[in-house]
């Protein structure tokens, strides 16, 4: 479970040096035995080639150089403690069975589902009432399906984590061979020497003579960039894609006529809230990067036509984006870990494209059917997060083009009939009873024309319950004003009667005494 020292050397010398976990070291632990990989000759062996590597690498002796790498692989110690504890990585036969076996139970309750779906209506039960009924069958049917499921998910789930932790393992190496880098590039009195390329200086000096509109940097390794940059007032374009570049300079906003930047395929984890000062950007690549969030003054970028956030590490989009990015035609937000889309998207109506496949969703806001103009929406591959979508999905009268594969889709919204316009539907790898997988399979047209005749029986049946509802009430209205009449002549007769009957009142001269 230790990385290997010949594959991994730098992480292997840093991994051995950490303290401890567990019992305390006895008298014969030597001081280079790793406790928890309790592999004595091999660390041995890993000792007498930590020597070796030191010897190449001498910055590795430096406490600050092995603190500063100590502290940028805490999420490897962590991560391989926890596997210790969970155990090693299942062999192939076993995660094939446990794959198998999953897909026999997805299949074993997608028949349920349907014989559910299709089982006939009771005359004498509401079409409401029985499709609640049908509901709760499903609910049932999907948490007994879940329960069984769960050893083998977690077969599944352990393989994955020991992938992901030999992923980690090469992002951990990589960052540590960059420490050293930039350990070696240390005076004796502590400061950084850092070496400016030639062709950003001969960039500068340009700049100074005229006004430069297009710079393209892209590619040149560049680890920082010069504030002297926000400088160039007159910069339209500028290209810095493909660096090792780990923040950019509020000097940034400053380039008040930009409006393409491209900042892909760098070391950034946040970017500058500075940003939200380049009132005419239209185009903003920032993909391939390490950003965990984005500054709320992005919104402020008015002017963008065009935003790609996509391969980061993005857990939410900010909450007003929608509200102020009312130009935004194209937005990419794939390949990050998002939940949740904010309401305000549905703000966007300028929105053509969306792509946001690869994310964690867990459903779209009701205010995604306000994007009138959409025409492209890639929502695959959120796997067992994305179960459902809402009705206003049919309110996207322009979407040509709709990808909602590798989800867990069972049923589309009865409003899906609506979309006349959708020529390019990918439904694959979704437990789907509705519509039938028959139906599917004959394409996108027959989809459409399946969801349109059941949003016509629904519309039909409820137009006669609405209909229904409205003779009860007439009836019953009509009753109501007949009942009250007829009270109020009985109780008139009632009334005259008792006054007939009643006994008249005594003359009282008949009681005087003669």
């Amino acid at each position: 479970m230790d990385p290997n020292p010949k594959t991994f050397p730098i992480l292997s010398y840093v991994l051995s040096r950490l303290p401890q976990l567990g019992s305390k070291p006895s008298a014969s632990d030597s001081p280079g035995t790793d406790i928890e990989a309790g592999d004595v000759g091999g660390s041995a062996t890993a000792a007498g080639g930590s020597g070796e590597l030191v010897d190449q690498m001498p910055h590795l002796s430096d406490p600050k150089v092995l603190a500063s790498m100590t502290n940028a692989i805490s999420d490897v110690a962590q991560t391989r403690s926890v596997l210790q504890t969970l155990g090693e990585r299942p062999d192939h036969e076993a995660v094939d069975k446990a794959k198998a076996k999953i897909a026999e139970l997805d299949s074993r309750l997608s028949k349920r589902l349907e014989e559910i779906v299709l089982s006939p209506r009771p005359e004498n039960i509401d079409r409401m009432h029985f499709r609640a009924h049908q509901a709760e069958k499903e609910q049932e049917c999907r948490k007994a399906a879940e329960k069984e499921k769960q050893i083998y998910k977690a077969v599944l789930q352990l393989d994955e984590m020991h992938e992901a932790y030999e992923k980690l393992l090469k992002e951990a190496e990589e960052r540590l061979v960059k420490l050293y880098e930039s350990a070696s590039a240390f005076g004796d009195d502590g400061e950084v020497k850092e070496e400016v390329n030639e062709e950003v200086v001969d960039i500068l000096q340009e700049a100074s003579g005229k006004g430069l509109e297009r710079v393209d940097l892209s590619g040149r390794r560049l680890r920082f960039l010069p504030e002297a940059f926000g400088k160039i007032r007159s910069l339209v374009s500028l290209n810095l894609s493909s660096n090792q570049l780990g923040f950019i300079p509020d000097s940034i906003s400053a380039l008040e006529n930009l409006e393409e930047l491209d900042l892909s395929s760098n070391l950034l984890e946040l970017l500058p809230d500075s940003i939200g000062l380049l009132v005419n950007l239209k185009i903003l690549n920032v993909s391939g990067n390490k950003l965990v969030a984005l500054p709320d003054s992005i919104c402020h970028c008015r002017s963008l036509v065009e935003l790609d956030v996509s391969f980061n590490s993005l857990a939410y989009l900010p909450t007003n984006i929608g509200f102020e990015l009312v130009n935004l035609k194209k937005l990419s937000i794939n390949l990050n870990k998002i939940r949740s889309l904010p309401t305000s998207i549905g703000e966007m109506r300028s929105l053509c494209h969306l792509d946001a496949h690869f994310n964690e969703l867990r459903g779209l806001p009701y205010a995604i059917g306000r994007l009138t103009n959409l025409e492209i929406l890639n929502l695959s591959s959120n796997f067992s997060d994305l179960s459902e979508l809402p009705e206003t999905i049919g309110d996207l009268t322009n979407l040509r083009e709709l990808d909602l594969s590798n989800n867990q889709i069972s049923a589309l919204p009865d409003s899906f009939g609506r979309l006349d316009k959708l020529n390019k539907l990918n439904l694959d790898q979704n437990p789907l009873f509705i519509p039938p997988m028959e139906v599917v399979k004959e394409g996108v047209e027959a989809v459409k024309v399946f969801m349109a005749k059941r949003w016509l029986e629904i519309l039909v049946e409820e137009e006669q319950k609405s209909m229904l509802e409205a003779r009860e009430q007439t009836e019953s209205g009509w009753l109501t004003r007949s009942t009250s009449w007829l009270s109020n002549v009985v109780s008139g007769v009632t009334q005259g009667v008792s006054g007939y009957l009643a006994p008249a009142p005594r003359d009282p001269y008949l009681d005087q005494q003669l």
